[in-house]
């Protein structure tokens, strides 16, 4: 592993000279130069400085002495870079930006790194350096990157000092990103792990409940609050966040019990997290949601003032009012407050459907229809179609009616030029309820009345009414609510949560030395300001719901001008929750991240910070080295070096080229689209200021013009085995010598791949792209007339040959007199009829096609639920299915035969096609028919197949595992009715799948080649989706405008589908039918390839590999006689890398006095994980005492084991092979030559599993 800290040798011979030449007699700049110069001492000291101490080092309490250490050290190395015209040695600038990162100056920071990426070819072994981009692309919201940065820090050194740290800001990204499941797993990483990070332990379980919450997991959510409670010492601004949290789950959950009952708990719970913390605004706000749904109105607007009172102005808080005053039948109110809400953020839908709904009954449909129009803009309403449903309806309605005066006066006037009055609630109302602060005030439900009653005498009937009606609710409510102390707020703070149901001030008392904000930059005006307010230090927590969003904290002091994105991503209080993320620096500061659009094209005010890296314009001429001065649309000014220039690469391949993710961007999005960023407020800096970079922007930076850089060679693509002084054919004894010579070679001690290869990353789209009329190939397909075509040496070769993705054998049923109907619904629920059946509920949709369950716009995402039941209950439910289906046939063909006459009626029934609402439809899959003893007839059946195909033989690599992987090697059924879908995937670690179709019905297939899983990939991280584990339907206008070819092709009864290794797929039933389905890995080099690539691209992206490559791969080196020369070098170095690790690790414990005990392997017991990050364990295993002791063996690697303790006293280390049995193993497998194979074959030494 390459050294995080950079040599600073270099630099004090540089500095040295300069020493010289000032005593030599450089008379004007003597003194200058001299102050520039480095003591010895100084030196030392920076040389320990690094991106691993941010956050560490506490520049602004007591190391005001390392801080102006940093900024003579900036100077020095600029003053350096200057004079040698750039042409410094990389560490330079890699050093460089780890200071101004330090410095917490990001641009500078940003501008370093880009300038050490150009100029490093193998940048990707120095993890500090990644450490650091990673901080400075989370710090400018670039999600996108900051995950890949922070990912390939953990791949390339998996003990990284900070990766509890990388864990958490991986958990709050992945979690605004609404990837839960990632999202908990890096929390639950975090929290094992021993070492300093930004946040406390407690907090961490918080969001690990609040994932749960948000999945509306309330149960799981609601247990794990509950066990947060009962820490000792928890911190009152946590106690009072819990509280509030499990109070408005009650509200908003489905919980169990009445809802009284649900109301009663949540006003106990949210008034003891008031009892923890008085000044929770967000707390008063749920109290008074929860209020108002049980009727006791005074209660609510009390509530509703303490919440303005006690935070910054909130649309969902006025949003309330407003439906709280419609409740009472108070237009005038009701809609001032409505006003306020939409004004505070436009794109709230709920208040804009509120407020129309407020027209409506008011007999003011045209303004109605604005409010309407208004609300299916915003990205937040959930009911597009029944709003324009609505809105045509008022249209027609407004077309047969003449035109009315309005009755709420406020209607002439457009509400984004209307001011926000001073007070919504009158003083005479509920006193103290104050409006935000510095707004002009407009007229006022009192002046209202007067114009109104001035002109009463041109009043029509209903507006007189009207007016009586209004003039006796004022005088209701002068009199009746009369309470409370009139209050306003000191100034305009931050928005709350977009989704702001559910959050509370948080860790205020860790605040205290936050000072106010001073020196603010003037921001858009359709931005949110941070405003001067920070006598409150208020904390949004996030909150229960399903989207996300996350609210803005104060920071102490701006560092630099970050700006805000527009308002009008907002949404409903009342229809959805928040999620907002608390983040508290290590200097007792509060910290925030926000889901939200970042600034966009849309916006021509949107301004970027000046990220040039110096005031001398020399320096940053050099460091950016005339890259292009704007990107994107409006003021985004000088954002040139915001991200790594691209240098060409020559990359055709996933193994070939897997060149850092962060040297690639996706290509840049169309003009006309509105790309999404989230963004995040610092965790970096607590107290610097909120800058944005659209993403947009960055791509646009990496397909930017590359500079020209003297010191830049073109980095050479890696061979699939790199040269080495190692070699792969010298004996075990000697490897296992030299490589104790060698030493770490900058890799991970994990990674099984090349040893020159940077990070895996996905495959860029194959060059050049095929034309339009190749994006639908015809499928390969073979006919199979008899069982000597079935076995004939061509189909194996043809199936197997990488340029065929699929292949469908048709006939194979007949051809080998298979019996399908072992395999059908009836002789299932005869042989075993209460056998387990997982269900997966699913939407009835077409199948090119995927809608959301509005069927108002195609998504990726394709969502199912997950139950359980048995083949029996199934079988009633396929067969009741096919029965009201031939109902509903026949009520078609009776109504189709009674209109038939009727032109019209026919041609527009078949025009249309339906979207939305679907109907739900149940998926049987994953039945697993490994018991050979309750399916012994059906397995002994394929066993008739061409032995390539079978689910066991000496030729498929998953049989020498040694165990069962269920639905890899065993047979896995599905049983399907019409709409059944298999959302798209790759098989797991690439191998290849062989499917049947039993019948009777038809399964349609959309196969898209290998080579294109990286684009695929891309669409899903557009789309919020995770490739590896969620579950998504492929858009194929999509793949079409990007130049993916897709076959299409239908699966008959009897047809065997041939994945080949990598292909991507997805599949839909046409009809009621059973399918099985199992795993085969041919023995070639091509397969192995892929799936070890995959094994360390599920690494990369934490994600468990099924199939345990490197148990794998000792078992074939055992068991098989291997003729291919590509597939023996590539296995044989896998053994090498593993051998050298078993002994670096052996000779490690050895020396800190751990002692190994042997432990040894049972026939058949499966390969071990590690408990906690799920990566593979081979031969040492870490087990807890506790767990050996009551032989539970609860494994974890080497790092989790450390996260958790230190000196491993709390762990016991297994051995389960000897170092002298896999030297044997490694020397015995040799390169052997087709002809000796067919004279030496003989029998695998290790039994294979069925």
């Amino acid at each position: 592993m390459k050294s995080c800290g950079v040599s600073l040798a270099t630099a004090t011979t540089a500095f040295g000279d300069e020493k010289k030449k000032m005593a030599a007699g450089k008379a004007s700049g003597e003194s200058k130069e001299g102050s520039l110069s480095l003591t010895a001492e100084e030196r030392e000291a920076l040389g320990g400085l690094d991106s691993r101490l941010f956050g560490l080092v506490k520049l602004r309490e007591d190391g005001a002495r390392t801080k102006t250490l940093l900024g003579k050290a900036v100077r020095c190395y600029e003053s350096l870079i200057l004079k040698a015209e750039g042409k410094v040695e990389s560490d330079f600038f890699c050093q460089l930006g780890h200071f101004n990162l330090l410095l917490e100056d990001y641009p500078k920071a940003l501008s370093a790194y880009q300038r050490y990426y150009s100029l490093q070819s193998d940048y990707w072994k120095n993890a500090a350096f990644l450490y650091g981009l990673g901080l400075v692309y989370f710090y400018y919201n670039a999600f996108h990157w900051a995950i890949k940065a922070f990912q390939e820090v953990l791949y390339v050194d998996p003990s990284f000092c900070r990766a509890k740290e990388i864990h958490l800001r991986l958990g709050l990204m992945f979690k605004v990103n609404t990837d839960y499941e990632s999202s908990l797993k890096h929390f639950q990483l975090a929290l094992i792990d021993c070492n300093p990070c930004t946040l406390s332990s407690v907090e961490i379980q918080f969001h690990i409940a609040h994932l749960y919450e948000i999945q509306r997991k309330y149960h799981s959510a609601k247990e794990a609050y509950e066990q947060l409670l009962q820490t000792e010492n928890l911190p009152a601004q946590v106690k009072a966040t819990v509280l509030q949290q499990l109070g408005w789950m009650h509200h908003n959950g489905d919980l169990l019990g009445d809802k009284v009952t649900k109301e009663t708990y949540a006003i106990q719970y949210l008034q003891k997290s008031l009892e923890a913390d008085p000044n929770s605004g967000q707390s008063w706000y749920f109290l008074g949601r929860c209020y108002s749904s049980i009727g006791k109105v005074q209660d609510a607007f009390i509530s509703y003032r303490q919440s303005i009172d006690k935070s910054e102005a909130s649309a969902d808080t006025w949003c309330s009012i407003g439906v709280l005053y419609q409740q009472q039948n108070q237009p005038m109110d009701a809609l001032q407050a409505y006003i306020c809400a939409v004004q505070l953020d436009h794109g709230h839908a709920a208040a804009w459907v509120d407020l129309g709904t407020l027209y409506e009954s008011c007999s003011q449909p045209q303004d109605a229809i604005k409010c309407y129009l208004n609300a299916t803009r915003s990205k937040n309403c959930s009911n597009t179609s029944t709003l324009a449903g609505r809105i045509k309806f008022l249209q027609a309605y407004k077309a047969h009616h003449p035109t009315t005066e309005p009755v709420l006066g406020l209607s002439q006037t457009s509400i984004a030029q209307q001011s926000l009055p001073v007070h919504m609630i009158t003083s005479g109302q509920v006193d103290g309820l104050s409006s935000p602060a510095k707004r002009k005030r407009t007229s006022s439900p009192t002046k209202h009345l007067e114009q109104l009653h001035a002109n009463k005498d041109n009043l029509n009937p209903a507006q007189k009414l009207m007016l009586e009606q209004l003039e006796s609710q004022f005088v209701f409510m002068q009199q009746g609510l009369q309470k409370g102390q009139s209050s306003h707020l000191s100034g305009p703070k931050d928005e709350q949560s977009p989704f702001s149901t559910g959050s509370a001030q948080y860790l205020q008392a860790a605040s205290t030395g936050i000072q106010k904000q001073t020196g603010l930059r003037t921001m858009p005006s359709n931005s949110v300001t941070q405003g001067d307010a920070l006598n409150h230090l208020s904390s949004h927590i996030a909150t229960s719901g399903g989207q996300q969003g996350i609210a803005f904290t104060k920071e102490s002091k701006s560092s630099g001008n970050r700006s805000l994105e527009p308002e009008a991503s907002r949404h409903a209080a009342d229809t959805h929750n928040g999620c907002t993320i608390i983040v508290k620096g290590l200097s007792n500061h509060v910290q925030q991240l926000m889901a939200e659009h970042v600034c966009n094209s849309n916006h021509e005010d949107c301004t970027l910070p000046n990220l040039l890296m110096s005031d001398n314009p020399q320096i940053s001429a050099l460091l950016t080295e005339k890259t292009s001065d704007r990107v994107g649309t409006g003021a985004c000014d000088k954002v040139n070096n915001i991200h790594p220039a691209i240098y060409t690469k020559t990359n055709n391949s996933f193994a070939s080229s897997p060149s850092s993710v962060i040297s690639t961007a996706p290509p840049s999005p169309k003009p006309t689209e509105q790309t999404t960023t989230h963004s995040v407020t610092s965790l970096n800096s607590p107290h610097s200021g909120l800058h944005t970079i659209t993403r947009e922007g960055l791509e646009n930076l990496q397909n930017s013009k590359k500079p020209d850089l003297p010191l830049i060679n073109h980095k050479p693509g890696p061979r699939i085995i790199p040269s080495m002084s190692v070699s792969i054919y010298s004996s075990s004894t000697e490897v296992l010598k030299a490589c104790r010579n060698l030493g770490k070679n900058g890799l991970s001690s994990s990674c099984i791949l090349l040893d020159k290869c940077p990070p895996p990353r996905p495959p860029t789209s194959p060059q050049p792209p095929l034309p339009k009329d190749k994006l639908n190939p015809p499928t390969p397909s073979i006919y199979l007339e008899n069982k000597r075509d079935a076995f004939f040496p061509p189909l194996h070769q043809f199936c197997t040959n990488p340029k065929n993705p699929v292949t469908v054998i048709r006939g194979l049923a007949g051809a080998l007199k298979l019996d399908l109907g072992l395999f059908s619904t009836k002789t299932l629920v005869e042989a075993n009829n209460e056998h387990a059946v997982e269900v997966r509920t699913q939407l009835l949709q077409p199948a090119d096609e995927n809608w959301d369950p509005t069927g108002t716009k195609k998504i990726w995402r394709c969502e199912s639920n997950r139950s359980h039941t048995t083949i029996a209950k199934y079988a009633q439910y396929q067969a009741s299915s096919f029965q009201e289906s031939l109902r509903e046939e026949n009520e078609k063909r009776m109504h189709h035969k009674e209109y038939s006459d009727n032109e019209s009626t026919s041609s527009d029934f078949s025009g249309k096609r339906r979207k939305g609402p679907f109907k739900t439809i149940k998926f049987g899959t994953n039945i697993d028919l490994s018991d050979d003893k309750k399916w012994k007839l059906q397995l002994h059946e394929l066993t008739k197949l061409p032995a390539f195909v079978r689910v066991v033989s000496a030729g498929n690599l998953l049989s020498h595992l040694g165990h069962t992987i269920l639905g890899m090697n065993t047979v896995q059924l599905y049983m399907k009715v019409p709409g059944s879908r298999t959302p798209g995937h790759q098989e797991n670690n690439n191998f290849c799948s062989v499917n049947i179709n039993i019948g009777p019905g038809d399964c349609e297939w959309f196969v898209v080649p290998e080579d294109y899983w990286g684009v695929l990939n891309d669409f899903c991280e557009k789309n919020n989706l995770n490739f590896l584990m969620s579950s998504w339907w492929p858009n194929l206008e999509d793949l079409y405008e990007a130049n993916v070819p897709v076959y299409r092709f239908i699966q008959r009864p009897g047809d065997l589908v041939w994945i080949n290794a990598g292909t991507v797929h997805w599949v839909q039933a046409i009809g009621w039918c059973n399918n099985i389905a199992w795993n085969v890995g041919p023995l070639t080099a091509c397969q192995y390839k892929l799936a070890v690539e995959r094994y360390e691209w599920n690494k990369l992206q934490s994600v468990k590999s099924v199939v345990p490559m490197v148990h794998l791969s000792w078992n074939v080196a055992r068991n098989v006689k291997v003729s291919d020369p590509k597939l023996f070098e590539m296995i044989k170095y896998c053994l090498l890398k593993v051998l050298n690790q078993c002994q670096t690790l052996r000779e490690a414990l050895i020396t800190a006095g751990k002692e190994i005990m042997w432990h040894g392997r049972t026939n058949g017991e499966p390969a071990h994980y590690c408990s906690i990050c799920e990566v593979e364990v081979f031969d040492l295993l870490f087990v807890t005492n506790e767990s050996n002791s009551q032989k539970t063996y609860i494994v974890h690697c080497q790092d989790c084991a450390r996260k958790t303790s230190g000196n491993l006293d709390n762990f016991v280390v297994l051995e389960q092979y000897k170092m002298e049995d896999l030297m044997r193993v490694y020397d015995q497998f040799t390169l052997v030559s087709e002809i000796n194979m067919l004279l030496h074959c003989h029998p695998p030494l290790l039994d294979i599993v069925p």
